[in-house]
């Protein structure tokens, strides 16, 4: 009777979804949401590429709220590896890298503190980056940046 009741009284928290390190009050996909800080900022971004333009919403993040204190912000970024378009902002940003483990085309991430990173190709990668935000519809955006070192304008909507 003694072990019925100490396996019992171990196995309550659990069973009620007590305990662990989330956050009862808050559901599980709330909980993922706050770790990885993917909420958009439902701020809305016009990320101008030659005569092309598409739109892009920042997350909700100390990073995505410094980078928009920045805006308008016209560049000139440099290729690299045929896959992204880079360029080193003039002052550093608060950061809270992580390994996305895959990149996906259209997604605007900081590297390192000062680095803006657009990139064009889906790819899996070992690096570590800070999320701003993502292009909503990146269709023709491989085609609009090109091969070369490309002119970006980006702003508010």
């Amino acid at each position: 009777m003694k072990n019925a009741l100490a396996t019992l009284l171990f196995l309550f928290p659990i069973l009620m979804g007590v305990g662990g390190d989330q956050n009862p009050a808050l559901a599980n996909d709330e909980q993922n949401s706050i770790e990885e800080n993917t909420d958009p900022m439902n701020d809305t971004l016009v990320i101008k590429i030659g005569n092309k333009e598409f739109t892009a919403t920042l997350l909700d993040n100390p990073t995505a709220t410094a980078f928009k204190s920045m805006l308008p912000l016209t560049m000139n970024m440099t290729e690299l590896n045929g896959n992204e378009k880079y360029f080193d902002l003039s002052k550093s940003l608060p950061t809270n890298a992580s390994n996305p483990g895959k990149i996906n085309a259209g997604d605007l991430l900081l590297y390192g503190s000062k680095t803006l990173v657009l990139f064009y190709e889906a790819f899996s990668t070992s690096y570590s980056y800070t999320r701003l935000g993502k292009i909503n519809n990146p269709g023709g955006l491989k085609e609009a940046l090109g091969s070369n070192n490309v002119v970006v304008t980006i702003e508010l909507k």
